[in-house]
């Protein structure tokens, strides 16, 4: 029997990132730069009024607070961010502008609207201010040949910003891994259909796509295919040339499962093994065709297919992404009921995570996860925001001890 961390290790070595791809900024979020974006031109492209108030000379104020008297300065017009006509500010002169408005030529300075009478005609200083003051100069944010967004980096809200303050409309990427999820099994029939006796609706096409969306990936999903061997073939290969990651589920295990694997050695390699974890310790997985393609063959129960996706699928989305971190983030908690687990493979038990408002240490509550509980339950899975982590050589958990959680997506 494999060791999770190994077969973990088979998978990841078989991520490849797609070829990077050219988009719009508005579609860049959540890729990775697949280029340097140097900046052809400074920002702000000119000084401009970092706030509402009157440009106006530092030097023309200096004198306000020493005991000098009032000072006030004929205010010479105003100037509208967006304003494209040159101004000019003569000594001791005062010019009205909004936020992001140029700045008139000799102007060095902004005095807020707080710091003066607000006047139209001539406007009464209360305040000096210093040379420099609530001015956005050329070239503040950027100078020509900075790069704005580096290689390597995952494009967030403010790397969308930058690069549209920046000029550019399109970026290189990395694109999202294509995703194709299909399920084999006489017993399926779609949501779409009334089953029959014996029949059951295809949850899984449906549960590993929205996975699949979840971690990151561009999924299609195939849906039920046949197991004719040669409509099996035309299928698998025709979306293995097509997708860089393949999810078939109900394909280990019974008759069903026997045809597929024989079908797939066809295609290039591909191991069924014994995996140290529950639930969904029979799993598969290969490379096929000439681009190897990583293809994945889940159990049939739904619960177990979404697991063994969660910790072997979902990684290699990540790393095909780009991500430095593939896996869930792990925090420690104190369990608030026993939790057994299955002696020699590693559990991953759906739970719910708390944190205590007083001390701030988190609380976990398995689902299913009591001695004798099953661990097949899709309803617990759906409340679940957790998965408890339980060593391979621990069975039983007692309430208080500390176990590992990691999160899943948030809901809401």
């Amino acid at each position: 029997m494999r060791s999770v961390e190994e077969q973990q290790a088979r998978v990841a070595a078989a991520a490849v990132a797609p070829r990077p791809v050219r988009v719009a900024i508005a579609e860049s979020q959540g890729l990775m730069c697949a280029e340097e974006v140097v900046t052809e031109r400074p920002m702000p492209g000119f000084d401009q009024a970092a706030i509402d108030g009157y440009a106006v000379r530092s030097v023309d104020v200096l004198s306000v607070g020493d005991g000098a008297g009032e000072i006030s300065l004929p205010v010479m017009g105003a100037i509208e961010a967006g304003a494209r006509t040159p101004s000019r500010l003569q000594p001791r002169q005062a010019a009205r502008v909004q936020t992001g408005a140029p700045m008139p030529t000799l102007a060095d300075a902004v005095l807020p609207l707080r710091w003066t009478d607000g006047g139209e005609s001539r406007v009464r200083i209360l305040r000096s201010v210093r040379s420099g003051a609530y001015v956005r100069r050329t070239g503040d944010d950027v100078q020509p040949g900075d790069v704005a967004v580096r290689a390597g980096t995952i494009i967030g809200p403010a790397q969308v910003g930058l690069l549209a303050a920046v000029g550019r409309d399109r970026v290189l990427v990395h694109p999202r891994p294509r995703l194709c999820v299909m399920c084999v099994g006489g017993e399926l029939v779609d949501v779409s259909r009334s089953p029959g006796t014996g029949q059951v609706y295809d949850v899984n096409s449906y549960a590993l796509a929205a996975a699949g969306r979840d971690a990151g990936a561009e999924v299609n999903r195939v849906g039920i295919i046949s197991t004719d061997p040669r409509e099996l073939r035309e299928t698998v290969e025709g979306q293995v040339n097509r997708n860089e990651i393949v999810v078939i589920a109900g394909a280990v295990g019974g008759a069903a499962a026997e045809s597929v694997r024989t079908v797939l050695a066809e295609l290039g390699e591909m191991e069924v093994a014994r995996i140290a974890m529950h639930p969904g310790s029979v799993q598969g997985f290969g490379q096929l065709g000439r681009d190897r393609v990583p293809v994945f063959l889940l159990p049939a129960n739904p619960v177990s297919a979404l697991v063994v996706f969660e910790v072997m699928v979902r990684p290699l989305i990540r790393l095909s992404l780009g991500k430095r971190q593939p896996m869930r983030r792990v925090v420690q908690a104190r369990t608030l009921a026993p939790i057994s687990s299955v002696a020699g493979r590693t559990g991953y038990l759906r739970g719910q995570l708390m944190r205590d408002q007083d001390t701030g240490e988190y609380l976990v509550q398995a689902l299913g996860g009591a001695p004798g509980a099953s661990t097949h339950l899709l309803a617990t899975l759906a409340e679940a925001n957790c998965l408890v982590v339980i060593p391979s050589e621990v069975d039983e958990v007692r309430t208080g001890e500390t176990v590992d959680v990691a999160f899943l997506a948030q809901r809401g």
